[in-house]
This record gives C-alpha cells, structure tokens and sequence, in this order.
C-alpha cells in the first residue's frame, strides 16, 4: 500500500529547496524514519518543521504541548524557541515510537525540557495544569474535537493552536467526502469555524494546517 500523498508534491518538493535544512539530529530522525518505519509519511518533514520552528521561536512559549509524538522530529521543531524555564509536554499512544522519540530527545540540547507521556491524550491531557502557549494536534482524526475543547480553556490569551492534516489528503475535497478520518477532519474544521471564541486561517502547507487564536475583544 502506498503512502497518502499531500496534496501538492511538486509545490512541496519545490519549497523545500528554498527552505533551510534542517539540523544534524532532525535530519538523523528523518532518515531513521524513512528506512524503518512503515507510516514514515507521518512524520512533518523540512518545510512544515520549519514553520514549527519558526513560530516557536517567535512565540518563546513557555509551555508547549504535542498530541502526537511519533519519532519526536515535530517535538523537537516545537522546542526550538522554548524559554529557558519552559517545558514541552508530548503525548504519544504507541510505546514503540515512544522509545523511538526517547532516543532522540536524549540527544538534544533541550532534553530536560522535553517530558514524553505515553497513553490515552484525553486522560492525560487533564493531568496537566499548564497553560498552554503553543499546541500542537497530530494524532487520532476522529480525537480532534474532543482534543479542542478540552484545551481551548487551557490556551493563553496569545496562544496558539495547530492542528495538522486538516486537508487530510484532499479527501476533504471530494463530494461526498469518504472515509471515517476525511469526515472527522471536515467536521473538526466545521466545528472551528463556528466557534465564536476564536478565529483561524487553514494553511496549505503540506497536508494542511489549521492555525487558532482565540479572538481579541
């Protein structure tokens, strides 16, 4: 079976030759990634981990969360412009790729800011009493709704919240939509939309990006 295609391979094979590349330890995740993992199209790649990067470091968010580890390529984008005192927080279901991501986060600089949780988001995510200035949703499809209300009232009045694969493949763009994760993205899109606390723009970077805020009075 072949890998879910994003939705313009040749506009992102031609951003990534005009992005910067990426670090030693994020180019070792990527490649470790690709040659031994079957759901290697996952992971974020060069162009939407640079935009993480960037806006982390924009931001200098003091606690950042991340539902949906994988190999910890994404975590470690998101971790670029921590504060010194501040933490991120990731939650990842499988503990293989858990082990995975723990290898690599040993490796960085901000190993002791990054504290991997392994299990169920919406059972954790309550566990945490931060408020969150940088989220990041790359896990379950059908989970995003659930992931959203829970952390909106969690989000700093300048927080941000990104949530990924919102163009799910194009699926989202057929008439009708099919499939179970297509429809849970296009009604988790919806539910943005008509939520009356925040705003959004949805990105077409790679699979898709749906950038909130909660609004300003």
């Amino acid at each position: 079976m072949s890998a879910p295609l994003i939705i313009s391979p040749q506009a992102e094979a031609y951003a990534q030759l005009f992005t910067s590349a990426d670090h030693a330890l994020l180019m070792e995740i990527e490649e470790y990634t690709n040659a031994h993992h079957p759901h290697a199209h996952m992971l974020s790649g060069q162009v939407q981990g640079k935009f993480l990067a960037f806006l982390s470091t924009i931001l200098r968010p003091k606690y950042v969360l991340e539902i949906g580890t994988f190999t910890g390529y994404s975590a470690l984008c998101l971790a670029e412009g921590l504060q010194n005192e501040g933490e991120l927080h990731t939650i990842e279901c499988r503990e293989e790729d858990a082990q995975t991501a723990r290898n690599y986060f040993s490796k960085s600089y901000r190993k002791d800011q990054i504290h991997l949780h392994v299990g169920n988001a919406g059972e954790i995510i309550p566990t945490l009493n931060h408020t969150w200035d940088l989220i990041f949703i790359d896990a379950d499809k059908t989970g995003y709704i659930g992931y959203y209300e829970q952390l909106i009232p969690r989000l700093a009045e300048n927080g941000i919240i990104l949530a990924d694969n919102v163009l799910f493949h194009g699926q989202v763009l057929e008439e009708p939509i099919n499939g179970k994760n297509a429809k849970a993205i296009h009604a988790f899109n919806e539910h943005v939309k008509q939520d009356n606390r925040t705003e959004q723009v949805l990105l077409t970077i790679r699979d898709g990006l749906l950038m909130v805020k909660k609004k300003t009075i």
